[in-house]
């Protein structure tokens, strides 16, 4: 299927990146210093959202604001050798004309730098939670990443492996691409489904990007 688009936005864990084990290792230390139980956390969904949405739905309001500070001192500080490149990531984002694409993530701004650096990623345009006000699900994320790639959201395609990125990229009215990387096909709602960015190509044409994907 080929795709002509004037801005691709990425998400960063799970779809450019994977750092699952470096996330399984801080949220356990920190379910166990706050004393969260594992059948708490099955009942939240946790990948593709905020670190502080995720434990607003764990702690009481007034241990919020600590223990948002407290995960993301864990990550930060487990970002060296627990990060890596999914398939096809490099290739695709070498690609691309670096002012048509960003990357679109629910971490803090200081966690997904130290992500991205630690496999040689510098996006031109990133947009964190410290950036808005409404996470994924929400489409704010990307329509803001549109806003500031001065693009039509209409004209832009989204790749998220959550379910969460899906639901806020088909809300800001963008083109979806599914990366089975963290969960099954039938669990994801989108317009293309890919296993992951090694099943994307892209050359740059005027005004744009066209994009080509496979099964």
């Amino acid at each position: 299927m080929k795709i002509q688009a004037e801005a691709l936005l990425f998400d960063n864990d799970g779809t450019l990146i994977s750092s699952m084990e470096s996330v399984y290792r801080c949220w356990t230390r920190l379910a166990q210093e706050y004393g969260i139980t594992a059948e708490e956390f099955a009942r939240v969904e946790l990948h593709g959202r905020p670190a502080a949405e995720i434990i607003a739905d764990l702690l009481p309001a007034e241990r919020v604001a600590e223990a948002v500070l407290r995960i993301e001192e864990l990550e930060v500080s487990d970002v060296a050798g627990g990060v890596v490149l999914l398939p096809g990531t490099r290739e695709l984002l070498e690609s691309l004309p670096p002012e048509r694409w960003a990357v679109v993530t629910s971490a803090g701004r200081r966690l997904a730098e130290a992500r991205l650096a630690e496999v040689g990623i510098r996006p031109k345009m990133l947009i964190a939670a410290d950036d808005i006000t409404r996470g994924k699900p929400d489409p704010e994320p990307f329509l803001l990443a549109a806003r500031k790639l001065g693009v039509d959201p209409a004209r832009c395609v989204v790749f998220e492996d959550a379910p969460a990125g899906l639901t806020a990229g088909r809300a800001a009215g963008m083109t979806t691409v599914a990366l089975t990387t963290t969960h099954q096909a039938h669990e994801l709602s989108a317009d293309v489904l890919v296993k992951d960015l090694s099943g994307v190509s892209a050359q740059a044409i005027a005004g744009g990007v066209e994009i080509t994907t496979q099964d």
